[in-house]
């Protein structure tokens, strides 16, 4: 495993490439406008995309923005198609290939053949191995205040600068970078959750390798450590509040606090106790929510089934992974009571 990235950029810019990165930004979204317009004259817009990248006078379109509501507000930021295709093939061929074995094993988020899910089920784990060696433990979870709006950008900077030795790839990784703001990065950029893992995978490795903690996971910049007691559990706090103020200038969200097991763990959408996996409360009122909604839009005429087929599914999926045998039961007694089945 090379240490840095070397001799890689000009190589990598070829059709084949470039193609696939399309096929997986178009993924799902076929019939988009944008994406027709493209595919209407792919090779010559992939050929041209190679001609920028190759002589360095590729750059990035304007974002357009908009906001979600759930489960928090948020502004996400989107480029045009074209660049989200170059986002693609950065990854792919150089983030990945590079950084992912450099990731500790318990870091979760935005990462092949991981996801909640396996976090929530190594978080189970991590809590019966405790409960066996200790039987009461204590539980120290943070997270970051407004992580994606406060990522230094200079040090993100000097970390690429660390592993990335190829100077091509080094200045478009900077182009990426630079949209005029010194801090934060766009939450909606296919490059940020990567960008976000990468900077905080500076913590991982300072909690592994200088603080010792043997129980920590991390979902992106929710993270969690199991520990032996109370006094343990402040000094863990004291140390990573430091560390993240001093090296990554980034500070813990008020929230961040340690407690028994008994609570159980809110954590990537479940609460997880060392017996069995609840659903949170908040994902019970979304549900309600949602059929309130179908019902009233089956009343008005303007039901889409094929919409709600997806909701469905995707709620009875996440469902599905907690000890919600009857729940999952009493929403389908609902469904049929709607007749929108």
């Amino acid at each position: 495993m090379s240490k840095t990235i070397k001799n890689c950029y000009y190589k990598n810019i070829t059709f084949d490439k470039l193609l696939n990165a399309h096929l997986r930004a178009s993924e799902g979204k076929k019939s988009k406008k944008e994406i027709l317009l493209f595919e209407m004259n792919l090779e010559t817009n992939i050929i041209q995309i190679m001609d920028k990248l190759y002589n360095g006078t590729y750059r990035f379109g304007n974002y357009r923005e908009f906001k979600v509501y759930e489960p928090k507000e948020r502004i996400i930021k989107s480029l045009p198609y074209i660049d989200r295709v170059v986002h693609q093939w950065y990854i792919e061929e150089f983030i990945k290939p590079f950084f992912y074995p450099r990731f500790i094993t318990n870091s979760y988020a935005c990462l092949d053949n991981k996801g909640t899910h396996k976090a929530v089920l190594k978080t189970q784990e991590f809590m019966r191995s405790m409960k066996r060696k200790y039987g009461s433990f204590i539980v120290l979870k943070c997270d970051i205040k407004k992580y994606f709006y406060t990522i230094d950008k200079n040090i993100l900077k000097d970390i690429l600068r660390k592993n990335i030795k190829d100077k091509k790839l080094l200045e478009f990784s900077e182009i990426i970078l630079d949209d005029g703001n010194i801090k934060g990065i766009p939450i909606g950029n296919y490059t940020s959750q990567y960008f976000a893992n990468i900077y905080l995978n500076e913590l991982d490795h300072f909690v592994k390798e200088v603080l010792e903690v043997k129980y920590y996971i991390r979902y992106m910049d929710d993270f969690i450590f199991l520990l032996r007691n109370k006094d343990e559990a402040r000094k863990i706090l004291k140390e990573v509040k430091k560390f993240l103020e001093d090296v990554l200038k980034l500070e813990l969200n008020s929230k961040s606090t340690f407690f028994k097991n008994e609570k159980g763990i809110d954590f990537c959408g479940y609460r997880i106790y060392e017996t069995h996996i609840l659903l949170r409360k908040r994902f019970k009122k979304k549900i309600n929510k949602s059929l309130k909604l179908w019902k009233r839009l089956k009343k008005e005429n303007r039901f889409y089934k094929k919409k709600f087929l997806l909701a469905l599914n995707s709620y009875k999926g996440h469902a599905s992974h907690a000890n919600s045998y009857n729940y999952i039961k009493k929403i389908d007694n609902k469904i049929i009571n709607l007749e929108i089945n």
